[in-house]
């Protein structure tokens, strides 16, 4: 077991069973340009959660530890995000969107485009995992609990876009679920004014799992 410096307090956990879970770090979310940036969100924080990821998907690789991806995408025809009785179909962004401005239609969040695409800085290495999804909890509608189990993985690493929407509803996902949840704060990035972030590390530090640093992670797989 090695000691996880976190908030609110320190955990001993094993490398071996832990996994760093890179949430949608995607043009969409993270670059100017992409349907946040089209749709008003500021994505100003975006280029400094991606280069603490990176350090920490850095320091997992070479601890033998996995990085595991999820992924956000619809298919071309947007089926995949549900018809008019999806609630999805109503809320998430890309969709509303795309149905607003005719001229984006096909082009956010659509497989296989830039949008889509994750980030260069972030480009996944061979050995790791790729979770394709479709809604905000990536343990809905997906293998990503039959490869964590698969893998013997208990602790999850959570870094990524949006703090406050798929992070948490992944990371709250895993505590359902009997995953130790773990969001490294300066490794994401959120959507909304900054007391969406505050509430979504309040609830982790207090009620769903822990909180800590890229450096403090980079030190656990060291």
């Amino acid at each position: 077991m090695t000691l996880l410096a976190t908030r609110p307090e320190p955990i001993d956990i094993e490398p071996a069973a832990t996994a760093v879970v890179i949430v949608d770090m995607q043009n969409a979310f993270a670059s100017p340009g992409g349907m946040f940036d089209i749709a008003g969100h500021d994505v100003s924080g975006a280029a400094a959660a991606v280069e603490a990821t990176g350090r920490v998907a850095e320091a997992a690789r070479a601890a033998g530890s996995p990085v595991v991806y999820l992924q956000m995408g619809y298919s071309s025809d947007l089926s995949t995000g549900g018809g008019p009785d999806s609630p999805n179909y109503q809320k998430e962004l890309a969709l509303v969107v795309m149905r607003e401005r005719p001229e984006l239609s096909g082009k956010l969040l659509v497989e296989g485009t830039w949008d889509w695409q994750i980030v260069d800085a972030l480009t996944p290495r061979p050995g790791d995992l790729v979770v394709a999804k479709t809604r905000y909890d990536g343990f809905v509608g997906t293998d990503l609990a039959d490869r964590l189990r698969a893998g013997g993985l208990r602790n999850l690493l959570f870094c990524g876009i949006a703090t406050n929407v798929c992070v948490e509803s992944t990371a709250r996902s895993a505590f359902f679920n009997e995953y130790w949840p773990i969001l490294v704060t300066d490794a994401m990035n959120h959507a909304g004014p900054d007391f969406m972030r505050d509430a979504t590390e309040w609830s982790f530090e207090h009620v769903f799992g822990w909180l800590c640093t890229a450096r403090g992670a980079v030190r656990f797989f060291a």
